[in-house]
């Protein structure tokens, strides 16, 4: 097992991977940084624990997106989703707006203010 430190959103964290995984844990490291990184810059967070759920929920929604073509339904007290947007119009902003909307709405009063 290796060893690597690394850099998240301007924190260091040392973590440990099997020898022939360095290439991609660094890979994902960068892709987890980028995510948080851009919801921080978009200023309507702060909390960096809201900012890693908002993250892993965006990163876990585009590697699903293939098997999920539609839009899931939303519980009848909330507000219909968005319709679908077609893949070659749908922005990574557009595609994050949309999801931290969705979140905002799922979560509903149940949410810490911000």
């Amino acid at each position: 097992m290796n060893q690597l430190e690394v850099q998240i959103m301007g924190q260091s964290y040392l973590l440990t991977c099997p020898q022939d995984s360095e290439l991609r844990l660094r890979d994902a490291v960068t892709r987890v940084d980028a995510a948080m990184c851009h919801i921080r810059d978009l200023g309507k967070i702060k909390a960096r624990d809201r900012i890693a759920v908002l993250a892993a929920l965006n990163l876990t929604f585009e590697l699903l997106e293939p098997q999920y073509p539609q839009v899931i339904a939303v519980e009848p007290e909330q507000e219909p989703a968005p319709p679908p947007v077609a893949e070659e119009t749908a922005t990574p902003n557009f595609r994050l707006e949309s999801l931290l909307q969705r979140l905002d709405t799922a979560l509903g009063k149940h949410s810490p203010p911000r």
